[in-house]
């Protein structure tokens, strides 16, 4: 029920991606006051083209959001653009404080604010992020299969990336420092499938314009390559949520830690639910859809129940008598 104290929104969508409008689009069919806080900067947004999305197969990632805004946009959700700068208890609602300074207070809370990826400090890799500096095979492999890949190692992940890498090409070469001295057994295995295996560290990625040509190591040498798979460190946009203390989870090989929350996307906060890469960083589109999708309903059914709630109570005060 709602009262002269009620918040303005429902619900409102920290981010704009595909998690974040999977999430509004479901609130807005369900009659809910939505409001999406987009920064305009999606993860994927380096990529020209998305793939393994079904039904959207090869589209630009911006074009799908201009779509799904639209979609949500024509079930009555609300959007503003920019960045939210804490996340405050207020009574039974949250407020949202953005960071120009204005406030929105909501009966609950989708964060769908995505990650960045902090990639090693080695010139020219960070300036073809996306187009010939790639993280996910099943995203980009296709468009780069048979062709010679380098696996770039940044993390202990790197050793699954570069045996996933193999599925696509039989010319591969991992370029293993980041990884320190390799078990031998893993490497046996390796060379089995054929990776050739470079231990001096990488110090540039070579090429003219957005292309790769070759990496350069320490030592002098320069290995000739087409295209380059690496991991960045996965860094969360959820420190609007510090003071609120929400329970993380440490992911493994060494991804870090990243807000809890269980397969409906609720997290430890009553009123907080969360879905997408701000979640689980390996999450592709369709998977980050589908979370969205999710948590949309789960937060809909919470406010359903709150509403009976709210009536019950006040049908027992003496005023409604």
């Amino acid at each position: 029920m709602e009262t002269l104290n009620s918040p303005s929104w429902d619900a409102i969508v920290i981010g704009g991606g595909a998690a974040g409008l999977s999430a509004a689009l479901l609130l807005g069919r369900a009659r809910r006051r939505t409001l999406v806080v987009d920064a305009g900067l999606p993860r994927n947004r380096f990529a020209a083209h998305m793939h393994g999305v079904l039904g959207n197969e090869g589209t630009p990632p911006l074009d799908l959001v201009q779509r799904g805004r639209a979609e949500a946009a024509a079930y009555g959700v609300a959007f503003r653009a920019g960045a939210v700068a804490a996340v405050r208890e207020d009574g039974d609602a949250l407020t949202v404080v953005l960071e120009e300074g204005a406030e929105e207070r909501t009966r609950a809370l989708v964060v769908a604010s995505g990650i960045s990826d902090e990639l090693a400090a080695v010139p020219g890799l960070a300036e073809r992020w996306g187009t010939s500096v790639l993280h996910c095979p099943y995203c980009h492999g296709w468009e780069v299969r048979d062709r010679r890949l380098a696996v770039l190692a940044s993390s202990p992940a790197s050793l699954h990336q570069a045996k996933m890498v193999r599925q696509w090409s039989g010319d591969v070469v991992l370029f293993s420092a980041g990884l320190g001295a390799l078990d031998p057994e893993d490497e046996r295995l390796l060379r089995a499938r054929g990776v050739e295996i470079v231990a001096s560290p990488a110090i540039e990625v070579i090429g003219e314009g957005t292309a790769v040509a070759a990496i350069r190591t320490a030592d002098g040498a320069e290995i000739p390559v087409d295209a380059v798979f690496t991991g960045g460190r996965p860094v969360p946009h959820d420190g609007f949520l510090d003071e609120l203390r929400l329970a993380r989870a440490e992911l493994p090989s060494g991804l870090g830690a990243f807000l809890q929350a269980d397969a409906a996307g609720k997290t430890s906060h009553p009123r907080i639910w969360a879905a997408g890469n701000v979640v689980n960083p390996m999450a592709t589109v369709p998977m980050a859809v589908g979370a969205g999708a999710m948590a949309g309903a789960a937060v809909n059914g919470a406010l359903v129940e709150d509403d009976f709630r709210l009536a019950g109570e006040a049908a027992l005060s003496p005023a409604a008598r």
